[in-house]
C-alpha cells in the first residue's frame, strides 16, 4: 500500500472499507509474516488496520502538522508494529500496534513543532503533550476549591503530577510559549521596515579594534625581520624550523640534517634566541613570549 499519496477523505473512506480481522485471522496473518515472511499477509494486516493509524493521526491535527504528514507517521509505526509482533504473546495485534503508531506521531510532532530541538527524554515527550491539559485541569480544580495558585505553586503541581523534574516544566512552557519567527522579518508593517535580525549585537570586532590589531601585528612583523637579520643563515635556519613552522621540527631532526649533534643544535638555538633578545630588548612583552 503507498503511503504517500495527499491525504482526501477517499483515504478514510478505503480504510473504513477495509476488512475487520477476527483473532483467528488476525493470528495467523501474524504467523505468516513472521516464519514466512509472507509479504501478502502483511498487507492484509495492516491495510486492516488503517483505519486505526488515521483515527490516532486525527487526534494530533491540534499541533499543527499536516493530516497527511501524521498519516505518514501513523503508517510507518503500523508497519514497525507488524515487524516487531510476536503473536506467541497472546495479546491482539491492535493492543500493540497502538503503542508503536502513538510514538511514531509523536516523535515526527515533536521533531517538527520548532526548529529548536522541543526534547527527548521520556520526561520532556510526555510533558509536551500533557503539561496543557493538566494544567487546565490543576486551574479548574484550584478554582473550584477557590484557591489560587501563582506561577511556582502550578509548575511545582504539574512536576508532581507528571512525575518530572521542576526544570523540565520550566523549560517546555518557555518552549510551547510560542512559535519559531524568521530573523528576516520586518519589524513593523512598513515596506522599509528593519529587519529583526539588524538589531542583534554584532559579535564580531568593531573597526577600531581591527585597525589596532593589525597595526600591532605589523609593528610585532617588524622587530621580528629585525631581530632575524641579525642571526647568521644557520642560526636563521634553527630558528625557522623550530618556532615558525605549523609543525616546529625536533632537536634531532635538524641535527641530522645539519650533521650536528642534538646538543649542539640546541646550543645554537639558544645563542641565537639570546642574540635576537638583544635586538628586541624593550620593545615588545609579547615578542619574549614568544621565544619563551
Amino acid at each position: 500500500m503507498a503511503f504517500d499519496a495527499p491525504y482526501d477523505q477517499s483515504m478514510s473512506r478505503r480504510a473504513m472499507k477495509a476488512e475487520l480481522l477476527d483473532a483467528e485471522t488476525e493470528l495467523k496473518l501474524a504467523y505468516a509474516w513472521r516464519d514466512e515472511r509472507d509479504e501478502a499477509a502483511l498487507h492484509r494486516l495492516i491495510t486492516a488496520y488503517m483505519r486505526l493509524a488515521i483515527s490516532m493521526a486525527a487526534k494530533f491535527k491540534r499541533y499543527g502538522a499536516p493530516m497527511n504528514d501524521l498519516i505518514q507517521e501513523a503508517s510507518l509505526g503500523l508497519m514497525k508494529a507488524a515487524d516487531k509482533f510476536d503473536p506467541d504473546r497472546g495479546v491482539r495485534f491492535s493492543t500493540y500496534a497502538v503503542w508503536w503508531i502513538k510514538a511514531s506521531i509523536q516523535d515526527h510532532v515533536m521533531r517538527n513543532w520548532s526548529m529548536v530541538r522541543t526534547g527527548s527524554t521520556s520526561s520532556q515527550k510526555s510533558l509536551f503533550f500533557n503539561l496543557r491539559r493538566v494544567q487546565a485541569r490543576l486551574e479548574r480544580e484550584s478554582a473550584a476549591a477557590g484557591e489560587a495558585l501563582d506561577k511556582h505553586q502550578m509548575r511545582q503541581m504539574i512536576a508532581t503530577e507528571v512525575g518530572v523534574p521542576l526544570h523540565d516544566v520550566e523549560m517546555m512552557e518557555g518552549r510551547l510559549s510560542g512559535s519559531d519567527f524568521s530573523l528576516n522579518a520586518t519589524q513593523s508593517t512598513e515596506d522599509e521596515g528593519r529587519e529583526w535580525i539588524d538589531a542583534l549585537e554584532d559579535d564580531s570586532a568593531q573597526a577600531a579594534e581591527v585597525v589596532e590589531h593589525d597595526k600591532d601585528i605589523d609593528t610585532l612583523r617588524g622587530w621580528l625581520v629585525n631581530a632575524m637579520d641579525a642571526l647568521n643563515e644557520r642560526e636563521r635556519f634553527i630558528v625557522r624550523e623550530r618556532k615558525l613552522r605549523d609543525q616546529p621540527r625536533t632537536l634531532e631532526s635538524l641535527g641530522d640534517e645539519l650533521g650536528l649533534s642534538k646538543e649542539r643544535v640546541r646550543q645554537l638555538e639558544a645563542a641565537a634566541f639570546g642574540k635576537m633578545r638583544k635586538n628586541l630588548e624593550g620593545q615588545s612583552g609579547e615578542v619574549f613570549e614568544f621565544l619563551n
